[in-house]
């Protein structure tokens, strides 16, 4: 009972069973590094404001530094009966540096302290995962200049629509993955205000400096009020708001790189490297070697996966947004469910955002099969709309006109292409030999010259504006 802090107001043993429903040092014993450098930066200032003197600040300090060592090592040991990743510290430090150790926790609460490495920890993980995002946009653009001649069909509906670059749809998705870096950078913002101070709900009543803290870490201020810092989870739920978004990006994309390597489509083919068979057949308790139910399968597994675990992550925002939507302030033990999900969240994004760049960089294009599928689906009906429009028809009318000729052509089982200047005519005799120019497919491509279009020359350059953004 004597190595729990808050023991005296106690006279029975907690129970084993609590003590492991309680404890969170299975999850948060992730966040040591950061509770050693607030740590740090708290003995510091608690010296430097006089509560402690210089000679034992530089002792705890030194303890604390030799703890992240051993925890770098492996040769900590973390048990339930001390909660969490600060009372395991905490001991471990009287134990190395004597009852100094305990003067340590002075001026600040669990409340504040964890506020404070959640904070930390999730300044990292939001850089790096910044990080991956502009690798990730990099690839992108690697493979869309690589690609820059490949024409395939844009869709709506599903449905075959207008012809497009292969690179302008490819760059749609690093349109994407900039606003994710922008939402990041708008959480990291919220993120960086220093909680440490706010005690266990009310402040302090010691001298605390918290701006020097604050420089300390790295933080752009402290927070300015002490309820608000040790009730908000906000920063928590923005950023699995922010990898919510982000995940249902590489969602989409996932779903497209599906069905662009399936039979169906055969516009590209996943190396390999990333992608497997079908099921091994069971015998009793094991699987025969190589035997496949089905030989002939070659599945995308890497983008299903990311596709499927769009869901945890959904669900982990939601669960946070469960777990804080009535809790009274301040602290409640409730708060505590954050970890996991917050946790959850940074290493599926990270997994899934790591494992795409080598996957597009490594994945064939079938340049012809993308082209051929454009040659279906009457796909530049609405540049003959505007040839006509340019004639001076009215642009629903054009519509129109056009509607019949495609309704004419699919009864007459003809493209586009396939009609005679005369067939033209029956519907307006405004058409002329340009009309055959006009729906060709790279015509159609290159004259969306329009800021942001799938023209060859709007698509060189955007991908020039890239460039110097991803420096």
């Amino acid at each position: 009972m004597a190595s729990k802090p808050w023991s005296g107001r106690f006279i029975q043993k907690t129970d084993k069973l609590v003590e492991e429903f309680n404890a969170s040092i299975s999850f948060d014993k992730r966040l040591y590094r950061h509770d050693i450098m607030g740590s740090i930066a708290h003995a510091k200032m608690l010296a430097k404001v006089g509560v402690i003197t210089k000679k034992e600040s530089d002792k705890i300090v030194g303890g604390l530094k030799n703890i992240e060592k051993e925890i770098d090592a492996g040769k900590f040991v973390f048990t339930y009966d001390l909660e969490d990743i600060h009372m395991a510290i905490e001991k471990r430090l009287t134990e190395k540096v004597g009852s100094v150790g305990g003067k340590l926790h002075t001026a600040r609460s669990r409340n504040d302290q964890v506020a404070l490495d959640i904070k930390l920890y999730l300044r990292d993980e939001i850089k790096e995962i910044q990080n991956l995002i502009k690798n990730l946009q990099k690839t992108l653009v690697d493979v869309a200049k690589k690609n820059l001649g490949c024409i395939m069909p844009g869709y709506t509906h599903l449905q075959r629509a207008q012809p497009i670059l292969f690179s302008h749809h490819l760059l749609a998705y690093y349109e994407m993955m900039k606003r994710d870096y922008e939402r990041f950078a708008g959480c990291y913002k919220r993120v960086n205000v220093m909680p440490l101070g706010a005690g266990a709900l009310a402040g302090s009543p010691y001298p605390l400096d918290r701006d020097f803290v604050a420089r300390e870490l790295g933080f752009d201020k402290p927070t300015d009020n002490s309820l608000d810092s040790v009730s908000d989870r906000d920063f928590c739920i923005e950023f699995c708001s922010a990898a919510s978004i982000l995940i249902m990006h590489l969602s989409r994309f996932s779903e497209e790189l599906i069905l662009w390597s399936s039979h169906e489509f055969g516009f590209i083919e996943l190396s390999d490297a990333f992608s497997t068979g079908s099921s091994f057949i069971e015998i009793g308790d094991a699987y025969t070697t190589g035997a496949s139910i089905m030989p002939q399968k070659k599945n995308p597994d890497v983008p299903e996966l990311v596709r499927g675990k769009t869901g945890r992550v959904y669900g982990n925002l939601f669960s946070l947004l469960t777990t804080m939507k009535s809790l009274p302030l301040a602290y409640n033990k409730d708060m505590q469910e954050d970890k996991e999900a917050l946790f959850d969240t940074v290493d599926t994004i990270k997994e899934c955002i790591k494992i795409l760049s080598p996957m597009l960089q490594t994945m064939e294009i079938n340049k012809e099969r993308m082209f051929n599928a454009t040659k279906g689906g009457f796909l530049t009906a609405t540049d003959a709309a505007d040839y006509l429009v340019k004639k001076g028809i009215p642009f629903r009318e054009s519509h129109h006109i056009i509607g019949k000729i495609v309704a004419y052509c699919i009864k007459n089982r003809k493209a586009l292409e396939d009609l005679t200047l005369k067939e033209w005519k029956w519907f307006s005799k405004v058409f002329d030999e340009g009309i055959r120019k006009i729906i060709s497919i790279e015509t159609s491509v290159n004259s969306r010259k329009v800021k942001g279009g799938t023209a060859l020359e709007a698509v060189k350059k955007r991908l020039k504006e890239i460039e110097r953004e991803i420096r």
